[in-house]
């Protein structure tokens, strides 16, 4: 079993929720999704487990989980517009991490701002459609804190 731990504190809410389909629908794997929309000032998305960063943009990205289990943070949506504006990254790709080293700083204001949804879905790649035990959506998490194992 491997723990998938929040990037960042704020409520957890189901995919369903989201307002983007891909996540939605869940085509990409199965999974939930953070807010950080009552976040005052920069977040700093963690890695949410042990593993490789084999993708990464300003505004998502992909790891290789040492336990094998790969997980996609994708910050805010239809952030790849904002074209990396407002987004630091903090690691490289190809770099390992332990769950809770820094990967991306953001403001969630100035993603709502330029209008778009700071929720930040984090989903296991290639798993199968509710999939993802959903025990946390409604609650608000702290940062490290377990989203769900698989």
């Amino acid at each position: 079993m491997t723990v998938v731990r929040t990037p960042f504190a704020g409520p957890v809410v189901g995919l369903s929720d989201v307002p983007d389909p891909v996540f939605a629908e869940q085509l990409v794997g199965a999974g939930v999704a953070v807010d950080p929309t009552g976040a005052s000032g920069e977040v700093t998305a963690v890695a949410p487990v042990d593993g490789a960063i084999v993708k990464l943009h300003p505004h998502a990205f992909a790891l290789q989980g040492a336990a094998g289990t790969d997980v996609l943070v994708h910050v805010g949506i239809d952030t790849v517009k904002l074209k990396g504006e407002g987004f630091t990254l903090l690691a490289a790709e190809g770099d390992t991490v332990a769950a809770g080293d820094p990967v991306v700083r953001f403001t969630p204001a100035a993603i709502t701002a330029a209008g778009y949804s700071p929720v930040v879905p984090v989903v296991v790649l290639g798993s199968t459609p509710d999939s993802v035990p959903q025990g946390t959506v409604g609650t608000t998490v702290a940062e490290g804190d377990a989203l769900f194992e698989v």
